[in-house]
């Protein structure tokens, strides 16, 4: 299998670079391994009915990755890190608009 390419959304960078260190290098080294693992057995597809590509999220601890993948593109789109509890999925729609 050949490696996705993996974009981050300014969102998304902005906001991994306020994490503490070794958090930050947790979700980045998992953002990275998309490129190679776009499903990863932590991720899980997010059922959309409107979305016109795969949404998934990455649990990893209390972190959510949700992010896209576009298998014409060979591409995968980081849309936002978020916490849980409280975040409750609540903001797709508005990451959702600005698909690729």
């Amino acid at each position: 299998m050949s490696a996705y390419r993996v974009y981050t959304r300014p969102e998304a960078w902005r906001a991994l670079k306020e994490l503490p260190g070794h958090l930050r290098q947790r979700l980045r080294r998992a953002i990275d391994d998309l490129s190679h693992e776009p499903r990863p057995s932590q991720s899980k597809r997010l059922d959309l009915p409107d979305a016109t590509l795969e949404v998934r999220r990455l649990r990893m601890d209390r972190w959510r990755v949700i992010y896209m993948v576009d298998e014409n593109e060979h591409a995968i789109d980081v849309l936002g890190l978020r916490k849980r509890p409280p975040y409750d999925y609540g903001d797709l729609a508005g990451l959702l608009s600005h698909e690729l």
